[in-house]
């Protein structure tokens, strides 16, 4: 069996999941709260032959969920949140979870998101602000306070680290176990007139697409030479039989 084309096959499959991961990653590097996207790689063992011979798998994606760099925005309605919690919002798909806390208020005085989902509170509900009551005081445990009232807290939410992350619009999550709001803002919280870039590091990012770029040409160089050995060899074959 000419293994070696099949090997190098694998490869390519699994550089090139790699290569479109770093494209999709470059593209959304200035999407405030996006999380970059990763591959994880096994192999797999075949013993189909007389010596085992080890493949490479596609890959598992999964979103990284490291933290991006906070940025000084002076605008009262943009927060950010201090240590590894969520925000919480209402989308026509359920509830989302998102880093992105450029909001905004509606005429009607809904506090939306930038893609106008509804921000939610710890109890997963909208927070409505005055319109007239002048820009509002957001503290580390997100409660909103405006002229001196307190009139709602934007909820702060857990991710289980062993959930599993699907994309959902912008830069917004969805996890398949559900999240648990904040109750001690001892190491978590909100930082108001802040906002959250992406995790992504445009210059690694590029690094690794140079790289990948490299082993997708020496595998289909190794494509290639297997191809020409077996053509070799049928040929020998061919001329002796």
């Amino acid at each position: 069996m000419q293994s070696g084309l099949y090997v190098a096959l694998s490869g390519q499959v699994a550089l090139q999941k790699r290569l479109d991961t770093i494209a999709n990653n470059i593209a959304n590097m200035n999407t405030g709260g996006y999380r970059a996207d990763a591959v994880s790689f096994s192999t797999v063992l075949s013993n189909a032959g007389p010596a085992p011979t080890a493949f490479a798998t596609a890959g598992e994606s999964y979103i990284s969920r490291q933290t991006g760099e906070l940025v000084s925005t002076g605008n009262p309605l943009d927060v950010a949140v201090q240590g590894d919690g969520w925000f919480a919002l209402q989308t026509p798909g359920g509830v989302a979870y998102t880093r992105d806390g450029r909001l905004h208020m509606d005429e009607g005085g809904a506090l939306l998101t930038v893609n106008n989902y509804p921000i939610l509170d710890a109890g997963g509900a909208s927070i409505l602000l005055d319109p007239a009551a002048g820009p509002p005081t957001i503290s580390q445990d997100g409660m909103i306070s405006q002229n001196g009232q307190q009139i709602g807290a934007i909820g702060v939410f857990m991710i289980d680290p062993a959930a599993r992350l699907g994309r959902y619009d912008n830069s917004s999550v969805q996890p398949d176990i559900p999240a648990t709001p904040v109750l001690d803002f001892t190491g978590d919280g909100v930082a108001q007139g802040m906002a959250e870039g992406s995790n992504i590091n445009p210059v690694l990012e590029m690094t690794r697409m140079i790289d990948v770029s490299r082993a997708f040409d020496s595998t289909s160089n190794a494509i290639q030479s297997s191809e020409t050995s077996l053509l070799d060899a049928i040929k020998s074959l061919g001329a002796t039989s």
